[in-house]
């Protein structure tokens, strides 16, 4: 028990301690939604042009012609955490859409036993009781078409809702912005930047349920944390292109580079910025099966000899269409090339534009 509450309050204050910018604040909202996307490695920036551009690049809105739904569901650290998303888009008229998204990645029935052990010294099973730390992320989209053949735009305002049971919860605000360029002979470039402003989270600790975990393990009288993260920016460029093949079949590949301003184990890290490419395929049979593929998240990793190696994070999955509805499929973290374990994605569309 000693060891499962010294688990909580250090995980407790890694969640919620900040510096002066929070590498890895609301890291959540990285992780992708969309088995299409996730079974090409998330290399999506240029050609996404669904419901779901509202997560990878909402300029990429402007292309629905209906109301479309999304949903997504995925666990991860073998069952132990639950991922969910939920998407909705529609167009405004023939230059513009809008689209709301909610996902919540949350680890749910945690027994609390801080109250365990009464003051006599008594164990009382009645005692413990069940919390959840979920964080939830509702993302309003907007996306419009500008004079400039080829060319559009779309912003993003985020609300993040994060909650350690009754220990500490919070609120966080941010922006997105990003750009799609499609030429005439259909190449697609695309730019989606994250936390243009910096992502702002304030959170609120309550210092008595705080103050049950740090008596409940000995030794442990911790100062509170801080109440405040800052998450950096980030970007993603990304460029596609969609061939067909007697008629029948069609590639699309894609390649992205993403960028962090931070020096980390990327594959290019500077003191400025870090860079770290992905690459993905899909390949379609009549525009109703879709098997794709990919390969990112390379990373320089120190060895046990001090030698380094990169390593990397490869991704398969299907996809099957029928009419208005899409179903799809993800596997990632394969093999020995991620320290997670494996996860099964699994996710649907639906275009209401057949329901008319």
């Amino acid at each position: 028990m000693k060891n499962l509450l010294t688990i909580l309050l250090l995980t407790f204050c890694v969640s919620v301690s900040a510096q002066t910018t929070r590498k890895y604040s609301n890291e959540f909202m990285n992780i992708g939604v969309d088995a299409a996307a996730l079974g090409m490695s998330n290399a999506v920036t240029a050609f996404s042009h669904d419901v779901n551009s509202g997560y990878w690049n909402p300029a990429g809105l402007v292309h629905i012609e209906d109301k479309q739904l999304a949903l997504m569901h995925s666990s991860y650290f073998a069952n132990i955490a639950n991922y969910d998303y939920a998407a909705f888009a529609m167009p405004i008229d023939n230059n513009s859409a809008i689209g709301i998204s909610l996902i919540r990645f949350a680890v749910d029935d945690i027994l609390n036993t801080t109250q365990l052990i009464d003051d006599d010294g008594n164990i009382n099973y009645d005692r413990i009781s069940l919390f959840s730390t979920a964080d939830y992320g509702v993302t309003f989209s907007y996306a419009r078409k500008l004079p400039f053949e080829g060319l559009n735009y779309g912003i993003n305002a985020k609300v993040i809702r994060r909650v350690i049971g009754d220990f500490a919860n919070s609120w966080g605000f941010g922006l997105d912005a990003a750009i799609q360029f499609e030429t005439r002979n259909e190449w697609k470039f695309g730019i989606m930047a994250r936390d243009i402003t910096t992502t702002f989270n304030s959170w609120a600790i309550d210092e008595e349920e705080f103050a049950t975990v740090q008596d409940a393990v000995e030794g442990q009288n911790q100062e509170l944390p801080e109440t405040t993260e800052l998450t950096i920016p980030k970007l993603q460029f990304g460029i596609a292109k969609k061939f067909i093949y007697r008629y029948d079949f069609s590639i699309l590949t894609e390649v992205d580079l993403n960028i962090r301003f931070e020096e980390n184990n990327d594959l290019i890290s500077t003191s400025i910025a870090s860079i770290t490419p992905s690459f993905g395929f899909e390949v379609g049979y009549i525009d109703m099966i879709y098997l794709r593929g990919g390969v990112g998240n390379f990373q320089n990793e120190l060895q046990l000899d001090n030698s380094e190696k990169v390593s990397f994070q490869p991704s398969i999955g299907i996809g099957f269409k029928y009419n208005c509805i899409q179903v799809d499929y993800a596997f990632t973290d394969i093999g020995d090339q991620s320290v997670a374990l494996y996860s099964n994605v699994f996710s649907l569309k639906i275009d209401f534009s057949c329901f008319r």
